[in-house]
């Protein structure tokens, strides 16, 4: 039973987060604009752009795997539409995906409660940093599909509400195979 509750409190958490982000999902601009400030006010905006070159350079090679055409400049990539006309991106310290690793993180200081082994904690850590990191990835790349098959609007649009969502999706997911299968209840073996 007691498993179980803190299954509960995991879900509750992210529950709560996300009806919060839906509810502010119109003004998710404004939010990321505050947590923005405080990320600056931390000085995090230095390390976490150094991080952008690393992922421009994987996203372009998984939009070239795709099919289409795509470079990398630093923290700028261009996707090339059918027509052959480039469209530019910049991948700023903002875009990195940190907002989706602190809700992560969020979601492990509650979920990882309770009588759980080392090895299951690291496990569970290890799955939610590996799929987050790839949710970020596949993010950016459906930004740039958008922007290179339907324009600058369209991927504008998403980038701003769909990686909400679609972050929200993973972590429903990520702690839905976590409790099933790496997190059973004591007692009982996993299936």
């Amino acid at each position: 039973m007691i498993a179980m509750a803190e299954t509960r409190r995991a879900y509750v958490v992210l529950l709560a987060c996300a009806c919060c982000l839906l509810l502010v999902l119109p003004f998710v601009t404004s939010f990321n604009d505050l947590l923005t400030a405080g990320a600056m006010q931390l000085g995090i905006a230095g390390p976490l752009q150094s991080v952008a070159p690393l992922e421009v350079r994987m996203v372009v090679a998984l939009v070239n795997l795709i099919g289409i055409h795509a470079g990398a400049a630093g923290s700028q990539l261009v996707v090339w539409n059918g027509a052959g006309q480039p469209q530019t991106l910049f991948i700023s310290w903002n875009c990195v995906g940190w907002q989706s690793l602190l809700l992560l993180g969020l979601s492990l200081l509650s979920g990882l409660r309770g009588q759980y082994t080392a090895a299951a904690r690291v496990q569970v850590v290890l799955l939610g940093l590996s799929g987050t990191l790839c949710v970020n990835l596949l993010r950016i790349v459906a930004v740039c599909l958008l922007a290179a098959s339907l324009g600058r609007v369209p991927a504008i649009l998403f980038h701003d509400y769909g990686g909400t969502l679609l972050t929200l999706a993973w972590l429903l997911l990520f702690w839905a195979l976590a409790y099933r299968w790496i997190l059973p209840e004591p007692g009982l073996s996993p299936s």
